[in-house]
């Protein structure tokens, strides 16, 4: 009896997940831009997993003979002041990088999301502890205030991570907050409240899959600002440490060769950085259309 009953269920979910990438391959098909931002992730990722394993040279390998070296058939993206290969370095960060927007993106979601879901759906005391909490963050300069984080609990990437969640925490519990307050008096809510539905449950299954949509668009913003973040801590040396391959501190490194004339030093690792950016501002869109449940048609 049990198993009758369960396979309903089993072709039911089966037939949702189809749906949802039937319609993911339509949004992308549809929208060249949209497709453009997914093969961008998809070069980012595949370089997160595999690049460390296949790059030509040993990004933490000093070749003083070679040093200061332009872009060349050998080293692609040239070398920098201590014969490193900076194409190997530049493949090798995006693992650290991408990790550290991820992680962080994640943890702020958790937070922020469900305490602006909370706030918007309960209204009372949890709205002003959650409306205090984000006032007093959104007092100091956000950048400034991840200097101060970081500053004060080491630079270490799990503190960078925390610090990178801290300063966008307003972000999503305000977005969350009024999407839940606009949803909570809705027809759907009092159905669910009338069948026996206790409230978190309530704002788990009912009110969270209806604001994930505009909550995707914030989280792919998020994720090029929390690699920009990452990238300006390191530059000002409050981010990860040498020689440790990123981004940030590849830029910073380069910075005082530019008026020398070494050019490619900054160059390679700002293009990554931008490159990762542009994909996730333009990934917004997409994943909105994608997740949103009243675009399926």
């Amino acid at each position: 009896m049990t198993a009758i009953s369960s396979e309903p269920a089993r072709r039911r979910a089966s037939g949702g997940l189809t749906a949802t990438l039937k319609h993911a391959q339509y949004v992308i098909s549809d929208n060249p831009v949209t497709g453009l931002a997914f093969f961008m992730l998809l070069v980012l990722v595949v370089a997160a997993l595999i690049g460390p394993f296949i790059v030509p040279y040993d990004p933490l390998a000093s070749d003083t003979v070679n040093a200061l070296k332009p872009p060349t058939a050998a080293h692609w993206f040239g070398t920098d002041q201590l014969g490193r290969d900076i194409f190997s370095r530049v493949i090798v960060a995006t693992r650290l990088d991408l990790a550290i927007a991820v992680f962080s993106v994640a943890l702020v979601f958790a937070a922020g999301g469900i305490a602006g879901i909370a706030a918007g759906f309960f209204g009372g005391w949890t709205d002003r502890i959650v409306g205090r909490i984000c006032d007093t963050i959104m007092a100091f300069p956000l950048f400034v205030l991840a200097m101060g984080i970081v500053a004060a609990l080491g630079n270490t990437v799990t503190n960078i991570v925390i610090a990178t969640a801290i300063i966008n925490f307003p972000l999503y519990a305000r977005v969350a907050r009024s999407e839940a307050a606009i949803r909570r008096q809705a027809g759907f809510i009092q159905a669910a409240r009338l069948t026996g539905n206790s409230e978190w449950r309530i704002l788990l299954t009912q009110i969270l899959p209806n604001i994930l949509p505009i909550m995707m668009v914030q989280m792919s913003l998020t994720m090029g600002y929390a690699i920009l973040n990452a990238a300006g801590l390191s530059f000002i040396g409050l981010g990860v440490r040498p020689p440790t391959a990123e981004w940030g501190i590849m830029v910073a490194e380069g910075a005082t060769f530019i008026v020398s004339g070494e050019w490619w030093i900054a160059l390679f690792p700002g293009l990554a950085l931008m490159f990762a950016v542009f994909c996730f501002n333009l990934l917004g869109d997409g994943l909105r259309d994608i997740v949103d449940p009243q675009r399926r048609t």
